[in-house]
């Protein structure tokens, strides 16, 4: 392998022998690709006025650069726009790996030859690298050695990175289109280490669930950024995408009247949930309730029941169903069943095996260390919250919500999410 910190400020020669000058830079096209292909040599200030020399005229780069041609058929290569400098804007710059899911600086970067042509492959994060491009590799080799634990490379394979330069549009959507189909939690642990601009640039290129899904996993102060850049239009149709309690979570946060004119551009039945939820203290039953949970009518059998959780709506928006809530015709609890228990079940029987008149529930202002109690206490996936008058059920309190109480908010974010 040709590592490009080796070939920098080194001579080029041209087919007979004479130096041509020195290489400054080198351009690769292509960033998308698994491999992209170098496609000039940019030179030093050099006699003969060249300043790019495509690939096609390139012989070899290792253990000296040489070309096919002498200096006086070199064809100057002409850039199209797209080309990517590796000395200007790759090197020292900060990447995603995909498959490490990490923010990591690249120290160097890793070149071969495939057939006629030359490749980027990879980028070395390593220390290793960092020594290399100061000189100092054999120094970093012998001092290994010498304490048993040998320097290596860490080379990421350039299909594993994303580019996050927010100034070069191109190549930010090709990192965007890689990026969202991480997990939103990874998404969100890596832009919370970016700054501002940085992350506002990337993310906006987001559709609006994917956005909605990150934005659910990061802090507060991020979220409020990335709204913040945004038309008032667009944030709203992300606030919809979120999960009510997580949308009102955010809207809390914002000044009144910012709050206010976001709901009044979001849809009317989430906008309602959104701000029923609003009205109750932040540290209650209330305040972190979601309204989104599967429930089925009690005068079901098994087999309806299955059967109306597929056409629910409100199922649909359950993405992590675990129990299954049976209402009367008044929405009032009469019971709880896991999933598990009810696909089980013989499908020609009633609901009725799982009423239960005394089950467990707490009303909306029922303080948060008490929910997270009962959930504790109880091993519970989540607890429902009942309107005390009408006892109607409101919404659940889920374990990762209640634990809130415990933890915070930043941490909270970073444990697995269950429901």
């Amino acid at each position: 392998m040709i590592y490009f910190s080796q070939l920098l400020n080194q001579q080029i020669w041209d087919g007979y022998g004479s130096v041509v000058g020195k290489l400054e830079d080198i351009l690769i096209n292509g960033t998308d690709k698994t491999m992209p292909p170098i496609v000039a040599l940019a030179l030093k200030k050099n006699p003969a006025g060249i300043d790019l020399i495509p690939a096609n005229q390139i012989a070899s780069l290792w253990p000296s650069i040489t070309l096919k041609v002498g200096v006086s058929k070199i064809r100057p290569y002409q850039p199209s726009g797209h080309e990517l400098p590796l000395l200007d804007r790759v090197l020292d710059q900060q990447i995603v790996d995909m498959e490490g899911k990490r923010l990591v600086r690249v120290n160097d970067l890793q070149i071969a030859r495939a057939g006629e042509q030359f490749v980027l492959t990879g980028v070395d994060v390593s220390g290793t690298g960092l020594l290399r491009r100061l000189g100092l590799e054999k120094v970093g080799r012998t001092i290994g050695q010498a304490v048993n634990r040998p320097p290596k490379s860490v080379v990421i394979p350039w299909e594993f990175v994303a580019s996050i330069e927010h100034d070069d549009p191109l190549r930010l959507s090709v990192s965007q289109n890689k990026l969202v189909k991480m997990p939103p939690a990874d998404i969100a642990a890596i832009v919370d280490e970016l700054d501002r601009h940085t992350t506002t640039a990337l993310l906006e290129g987001f559709d609006n669930q994917a956005l909605a899904d990150t934005l659910e996993e990061s802090s507060s102060e991020l979220q409020m950024t990335i709204l913040s850049n945004m038309s008032p239009e667009r944030a709203a149709d992300i606030l919809e995408e979120m999960d009510p309690d997580e949308a009102a979570d955010l809207l809390a946060d914002l000044p009144g009247a910012t709050s206010e004119a976001l709901l009044e551009l979001m849809e009317q039945d989430e906008a309602q949930e959104v701000r029923s939820l609003l009205t109750y203290p932040e540290d209650t039953a209330g305040g972190i309730m979601t309204t989104e949970f599967a429930f089925v009518p009690e005068d079901l059998t098994v087999a309806q029941a299955l059967d109306f959780l597929r056409t629910s709506e409100d199922a649909q928006d359950d993405e992590v169903m675990y129990y299954v809530h049976i209402l009367d015709r008044d929405g009032r609890l009469r019971g709880i069943v896991t999933l598990r228990d009810l696909v089980m079940a013989n499908p020609a029987s009633d609901l009725h095996q799982w009423v239960d008149l005394e089950e467990l529930a707490v009303e909306p202002l029922t303080p948060q260390k008490e929910v997270a109690y009962l959930i504790a206490k109880y091993n519970l996936r989540s607890i429902p919250v009942i309107d005390p008058e009408s006892k109607e059920m409101l919404g659940i309190v889920t374990v990762d919500d209640a634990i809130d109480i415990v933890l915070p908010t930043a941490w909270k974010k970073r444990l697995p999410r269950l429901f």
